[in-house]
């Protein structure tokens, strides 16, 4: 089999040499051309055809956001940002990941080595390719949501329509329920030639298309005195919790959930995501901008609230805990889970002890199992919603299969029902 060609993208030649080097140091790839811009970049994609880019974010003429931004127009082909820490860094790093980059990888620093980052290069380079595949993505609202403070809520909207049965895919009947069920097509496709990719390329951007799912429609058992916003976001009583976890290709999955949901929606929601230090506080933020809900970077302590959205910070574990005052986060730097800090499984396991509340969990794209434990543990007491993001808009179709097949989740959607439902199960 050819090896994988890679296009380096770097405008320092030192840092283009390391990376070739590093890349080259796994006979399964070959670096067919390197660039030291935008422009340069865009030329040798067109000329060379590479399976898989690695780029830099700050370049002149044309840096990597805009690159970025055009070789998902013309040709799309997963990219590897290289990122630095700093603030700029990590929020262009986060816009890049939301674009429609795959991945990102830390430049060397005090806190990174050379072999760390050849070693992480290595892994998400196998990922990359194995998959040879872009999720469906979605139409960006042109401006950041503005928050009204004292808009009446009025009802919450849901779309009117028949939850699916478990494991039940759209126009298709349900399977038993007495093994966890994965459709044929769910199947992780095998590495292949450059023109199947393509074709895979080419239906994925045809996903992209589809609008994302609103909701039309007043659902007729919404509370008998609907809150103001002002209300239902300060309320720190409540019945229900969303907990998320994701990883690969999170940061777009997010996006599409979290800025689908309602200003009142009225229960909490706790994020992981796997994603370094920094990185954490830049996604909340970015996310916060573009959403009708509030956003943020989880604290030690923090109350939780409806109507916000916490998403664990990058080297903490987050649990939800319960005091006299009420519910809130615990961080922690407890050893990681299956590699990860913070992990999803120890967010979900948290929730167990706490059934006075309906606990509604997603497990969206990435690469893994983490996740599955905690959802099975949680199905076992009968939770009212487990949702797996379904393979044809998964990034990586990791984390959802590994929960499906461990037998905790009931329904199975693709990335842009997955709001709807999520609302239509928490005010039911």
């Amino acid at each position: 089999m050819s090896p994988y060609r890679v296009l380096v993208v770097d405008d320092s030649a030192f840092m283009r040499k390391m990376i070739s080097d590093l890349i080259m140091q796994n006979p399964e790839f070959t670096i067919v051309a390197t660039a030291n811009t935008g422009a340069e970049a865009l030329h040798a994609l067109e000329k060379w055809k590479p399976d898989v880019i690695t780029m830099d974010l700050e370049m002149p003429e044309m840096n990597g956001l805009e690159a970025l931004k055009r070789i998902m127009e013309s040709q799309p082909t997963p990219v590897i940002m290289l990122s630095g820490i700093s603030d700029d860094g990590t929020r262009e790093t986060i816009a890049a990941l939301q674009l429609g980059a795959f991945d990102f990888i830390l430049k060397p620093s005090k806190s990174t080595s050379v072999e760390q980052v050849g070693q992480q290069l290595q892994e998400k380079l196998k990922i990359a390719v194995q998959t040879l595949r872009k999720p469906a993505v979605w139409n960006q609202p042109e401006q950041p949501q503005v928050k009204p403070e004292n808009k009446p809520a009025g009802r919450l909207p849901v779309e009117r329509k028949p939850d699916p049965s478990p494991l039940q895919q759209k126009g298709k009947p349900a399977p038993s329920t007495n093994a966890p069920q994965v459709k044929p097509e769910q199947k992780l496709p095998k590495a292949t030639g450059k023109r199947e990719a393509d074709e895979r390329f080419g239906k994925a951007n045809e996903k992209a298309n589809e609008k994302t799912k609103v909701i039309t429609k007043a659902h007729s058992a919404s509370l008998e005195k609907p809150p103001t916003a002002e209300a239902s976001v300060r309320s720190r009583t409540f019945r229900d919790l969303v907990a998320v976890g994701t990883s690969t290709g999170g940061p777009r999955a997010l996006h599409q959930l979290i800025t689908s949901l309602p200003e009142a929606f009225p229960a909490p929601v706790l994020v992981v995501q796997h994603m370094p230090p920094k990185f954490t506080h830049s996604l909340a933020q970015r996310l916060d901008s573009f959403s009708k809900v509030h956003v943020t970077e989880a604290k030690q302590g923090e109350k939780v609230k409806v109507g916000t959205v916490y998403i664990a910070p990058g080297g903490f574990h987050m649990e939800l805990a319960k005091g006299e005052q009420g519910y809130y986060i615990r961080l922690s730097e407890t050893p990681p889970r299956q590699g990860h800090r913070p992990s999803v499984d120890v967010l979900f396991e948290s929730l167990l002890p706490f059934q006075e509340l309906r606990r509604h969990v997603v497990i969206m794209t990435g690469m893994g199992s983490d996740g599955a434990k905690g959802i099975k543990a949680l199905a076992n007491q009968g939770i009212p919603t487990a949702i797996a993001e379904a393979e044809e808009t998964c990034v990586v179709y990791g984390m959802p299969r590994s929960a499906i097949e461990g037998g905790g989740i009931t329904t199975v959607l693709p990335l842009h029902e997955i709001a709807s439902h999520v609302v239509k199960a928490v005010i039911k």
